[in-house]
């Protein structure tokens, strides 16, 4: 755009003089709808485990998960993301407590379904909680992550949890073809509604530690990678061929993990497709807002909202954050 008029007709500081004008030119709102909030659970009763590296956020039982989504529910948060945290007892070479229809995820979403109907459920399709090498996918004998075979326990694992009544399966194994196949079995089962979120440029990051740690991969993989299957963070041409593919396979939504460093994806996933685009402020960039925070070198509130913004102005459609109840209760608390 070509702006002829100069200073001092023009002064750019007059529309940022007062409240009421910066208000009326605000080019990007953050609102509850934006938000998706991510929750660890774990096997059993009364159970309440905190997550040292995620300061305020719990592994919680089904019994202490369900009071959390009833305020979800109450604060308009529109939908929660499972991550569950297998008992190293059902952990396995093949994974197959992935796809057990009585499993622990299957029988949260039944009890969430039942409670809260409207509240969307999204739920993680991926086999590094249920590996006993803590990958996302099977591996051969020289430890390699093979393809095809993970698929196909992904395909029965994203059909579990759409019987089991979940809203959105979001594959996030970065394995090649599985949103394809993953659309094949959930229509040849009848689940033609059943959302898929696909995990499309997901990065092989250094910021997922607290999350390993969280759902207990992290000793499974043992200082493993997973370069092999998880995008070079030095690659953004890449990211938009992996999106391409999964909205051609029948993606419904598309992420980019992690978060604030990859603005610049979100950026041009969105200008290249415009599809709805998600993005996932991860474990690590959680962690060092609160641990900034807590150290008081920052405030809390205005940078958690200031980053949250910032994927807004990039693209992002919404937020998989672990500050959404903390964002969604400022935000109510700021329109009162």
């Amino acid at each position: 755009m070509s702006v002829d008029a100069k200073y001092p007709l023009i002064r750019m500081r007059r529309m940022r003089r007062d409240d009421f004008s910066r208000r009326l030119m605000r080019e990007n709102q953050l609102t509850v709808n934006d938000l998706i909030y991510p929750m660890f659970v774990l096997e059993g009763v009364g159970r309440r485990e905190a997550v040292a590296s995620m300061p305020g956020v719990e592994r919680l039982s089904l019994d202490n998960l369900l009071p959390v989504a009833a305020e979800c529910v109450r604060l308009g948060i529109p939908a929660l993301a499972l991550f569950p945290v297998i008992d190293t007892a059902h952990k396995s070479l093949d994974a197959a407590e992935a796809f057990n229809p009585d499993g622990l995820v299957p029988r949260v979403i039944r009890a969430l379904k039942q409670q809260f109907p409207a509240l969307g459920v999204i739920t993680d399709v991926a086999l590094d909680p249920y590996t006993s090498h803590g990958h996302d996918g099977l591996i051969d004998a020289s430890g390699y992550v093979v393809n095809d075979a993970t698929v196909a326990v992904l395909m029965r694992q994203a059909v579990t949890h759409a019987e089991a009544g979940a809203d959105v399966v979001a594959p996030s194994d970065m394995m090649d073809g599985r949103v394809g196949e993953i659309r094949r079995a959930l229509d040849a089962a009848g689940y033609i509604h059943t959302r898929i979120l696909a995990y499309a440029a997901k990065y092989a990051s250094s910021f997922y530690g607290p999350f390993r740690d969280a759902v207990g991969s992290a000793t499974n993989l043992a200082g493993g990678n997973k370069d092999s299957y998880q995008m070079d963070p030095a690659n953004s041409d890449e990211a938009l061929r992996e999106v391409a593919l999964d909205i051609q396979e029948g993606a419904d939504m598309v992420m980019v993990k992690p978060g604030m460093p990859y603005l610049d994806v979100v950026r041009r996933v969105k200008d290249r497709f415009g599809v709805p685009t998600y993005v996932y402020q991860v474990s690590g960039e959680y962690a060092m807002l609160k641990a900034a925070a807590a150290n008081g070198w920052l405030d809390e509130k205005k940078t958690v909202m200031e980053s949250l913004l910032c994927f807004k102005r990039a693209g992002a459609d919404g937020v998989l954050t672990y500050f959404a109840r903390d964002v969604a209760r400022w935000l109510k608390m700021d329109s009162a």
